[in-house]
Order: C-alpha cells, then sequence, then structure tokens
C-alpha cells in the first residue's frame, strides 16, 4: 500500500471517528433552545400564574447537565475548552502534534479513566434503586441523569482518540481535517 492512500485512509477514518462528537455536539445544542423554553415556562408559570411544577423546574437541570456533559467532547473537537498553548503556541505542526499527542495519553485519558473509573459504582447503585428524585412531582429518572458521568468522559476519550490520530497523521505528512469555528457556524 502506497503512503498517499495509507493518509488518505487515514483521514477517512480520523473523519468517520470525528463525526459522533460533531454529530453529539450539533443535537446538543438544540437542547439549548429546549433549556430556555423550560425556564421560561417555569417563569410564566411561577410569576404569571402564581403556580408551579416541580418535574417541569427539575428538568431545567436535566437539559443543562445534558448540554454540558455531551457538549464536552464537540467543544473538544472545535478547541474550545481552556488550554495552556504556552508550550505550543508558536511551535511548528508537527510539534503540536507531539504536544498533543503526549497531553491525550498522559493527561486526557487517564482523566477520563479516572472519572469514568470512579463512576461506575455511583451510577451501578442509582441504577439498581431506578433513582429518582427525592422531590414529590419530582422527574423520576435520575439514574439515567447520573449515567452521564459515565458517557461524558467517554466522549471526551473518544475525541481525544480522535485528535491523537490527527496529529498522527500531521506527523506522517498528511493534512487531515481540522475544525473550525466556521464549521460550527456554517452547520447551524
Amino acid at each position: 500500500m502506497s503512503a498517499s492512500h495509507d493518509r488518505s485512509a487515514l483521514s477517512r477514518l480520523i473523519d468517520r471517528l470525528d463525526a459522533v462528537n460533531e454529530w453529539t455536539g450539533r443535537f446538543t445544542a438544540w437542547l439549548g433552545l429546549v433549556l430556555t423554553l423550560t425556564v421560561f415556562a417555569v417563569v410564566a408559570l411561577r410569576y404569571g400564574f402564581n403556580d408551579s411544577d416541580q418535574w417541569l423546574s427539575e428538568s431545567i437541570y436535566y437539559w443543562f447537565a445534558l448540554m454540558f456533559m455531551l457538549g464536552m467532547g464537540y467543544t473538544y473537537r472545535h478547541d474550545g475548552h481552556v488550554r495552556v498553548d504556552v508550550l505550543a503556541r508558536k511551535t511548528s505542526p508537527r510539534r503540536r502534534a507531539w504536544i498533543e499527542i503526549v497531553g491525550v495519553i498522559l493527561l486526557l485519558w487517564p482523566v477520563c479513566l479516572f472519572i469514568a473509573v470512579s463512576s461506575f459504582d455511583y451510577v451501578g447503585n442509582a441504577w439498581a434503586l431506578r433513582e429518582g428524585s427525592p422531590e414529590p412531582g419530582g422527574i423520576p429518572l435520575l439514574y439515567l441523569l447520573k449515567t452521564l458521568l459515565i458517557i461524558m468522559p467517554a466522549l471526551l476519550f473518544w475525541q481525544g482518540l480522535v485528535e491523537l490520530l490527527r496529529s498522527v497523521a500531521v506527523l506522517r505528512g498528511a493534512d487531515p481535517t481540522v475544525p473550525t469555528r466556521g464549521d460550527v457556524e456554517e452547520g447551524m
């Protein structure tokens, strides 16, 4: 197999793997609208009709948690997380690729594994109890919400794999697709 064919296969693989967090992020962005409408409904009920609904009020926390936890991989994909670029700011693409690889392997993946592994018992107990809201009239699906403690690090780990492969492609002389902020604006 030629090097150019191999690079193109790697780029295709990166694009396919990258699509998971892109799709998840675009879906999650719509939850912002749902969250806004829910907050509006809670405020309208409380101040316009002097009424409240526990389920609706609690759902605000659910929508926010879904947006935050499911959107982390997407944010990482689009370089939206706070980073310390002191090491990579004025370096060559090859050096940036090495810094990314080391960062993924030594920092991102261990943190993701720590969060997931330390959450297993917590989430498992919530599922065993089918844990729901402690409030009367609250949402009976708290165990599903707690499952995000495993899904979030999995999505970050996945995107870390994509970024590692993208860096390997750069080291091999390929020019992999790199998401830009313009991709977000054009696609939404």
